[in-house]
């Protein structure tokens, strides 16, 4: 039986890693809880992938420690540590079977080939592919090859399972069902997991923790859900969803809450906070009210695109703020392309954040 309890904590303490005069991972220190899945995202050369290089054992840190269960592992090689890894080319053996590939890094490690076997059989049942085991790669779909690449990696009983953009070959209807299986293997088995992707909904979708990552350093870390509705930044606002970012102004702080101009329009936002001076409204467009008269807090604007998706209708709006992104339910009051109309601030709801 696969052990459905081992996991390990992951820890970086001031690790740094440079090719030659280039530094890839500035220092960094995280803390990934036994346990959860911690997803590492990001924009191109953030950093993301050689941080799960380093934990994986395939690159080595110049600076700093890391631990794996409590253990330093700085410098053990891949070979010696306890984790797997789920790659985004599925890197599975086109000449041998599905149950070849999941029992593979079993009988490398010299476990009898009927437990290997037998163990394979677990693995491929604990993702849904029990029965396929007969069957070679090039006979699966590719949501079915990756969940074979996630039982050969599960069936070694990690500590720690890593996913390097492993849904990223998929379409985009296929990685909604595969990330939602290993969502569930994932909770199922209580393994630590280390997840990288570029895609934000992808990120939101199947993690407990997500750390951002821009120019090799953390941007901003915390649930989904902080980072949604709290971003530190600019770019955390805009990278995580879509957002509006508007400018304006901080004038005062008060009792009342944080007032801003925007525009020519004086705004309380009650639960805002930053600094007097410049700084961007972020506002989410699903909280963007449209209105064909003016109401307070509310700024001009001219419908420039109008889309009806069948779920919503999507709508972008060019004002002296700047352009701003809209998204209503298909039951709203229908808007058309040249409708002058005034963008209403949901002061309760709007943010702020500095660059």
């Amino acid at each position: 039986m696969l052990n459905k309890t081992q996991k390990g904590s992951v820890r970086f303490e001031d690790v740094v890693k440079r090719f030659g005069e280039v530094t890839a991972l500035k220092p960094l220190n995280l803390d990934i809880a036994p346990g959860t899945l911690v997803t590492l995202l990001g924009p191109s050369g953030c950093g993301k992938t050689t941080t799960l290089r380093l934990i994986a054992g395939l690159e080595s840190a110049t600076e700093g420690r890391i631990l794996i269960g409590g253990h330093d592992v700085t410098h053990l090689s891949a070979t010696y540590r306890k984790v797997s890894m789920v790659f985004q080319s599925y890197a599975l053996f086109p000449h041998m079977t599905v149950i070849e590939n999941v029992a593979y890094g079993l009988t490398v490690k010299r476990m009898p080939k009927a437990e290997a076997h037998a163990r394979a059989e677990e693995g491929l049942e604990m993702v849904g592919l029990a029965g396929f085991g007969k069957r070679l790669p090039s006979e699966l779909s590719g949501g079915q090859q990756q969940r074979v690449a996630v039982a050969r990696a599960i069936v070694l009983e990690p500590e720690v399972l890593l996913l390097d953009e492993p849904l990223s070959n998929l379409d985009a209807k296929l990685r909604r069902h595969v990330r939602e299986e290993i969502r569930q293997i994932q909770q199922r088995l209580g393994l630590t997991a280390v997840y990288v992707t570029h895609d934000q909904e992808e990120a939101m979708a199947v993690s407990d923790r997500i750390i951002v990552m821009k120019n090799a350093e953390i941007a901003q870390e915390g649930t989904p859900r902080d980072l949604y509705e709290r971003p530190a930044s600019a770019f955390i606002a805009d990278f995580i969803g879509d957002a509006n970012l508007l400018p304006c102004e901080v004038t005062e702080h008060s009792d009342g809450g944080t007032i801003i101009r925007l525009g020519e329009e004086i705004v309380t936002l009650p639960a805002a906070t930053a600094p007097i001076g410049m700084a961007s409204l972020v506002l989410r467009p699903h909280q963007v009210r449209i209105s064909r008269t003016p109401e307070p807090g509310s700024f001009a604007a001219e419908v420039s695109y109008a889309a009806y998706l069948g779920n919503q209708i999507q709508y972008t709006l060019a004002s002296e703020l700047g352009e701003v992104f809209a998204v209503l339910p298909p039951h709203a009051e229908p808007f058309r392309t040249g409708d002058s109309v005034f963008v209403v601030v949901p002061a309760a709801k709007a943010g702020l954040v500095t660059a």
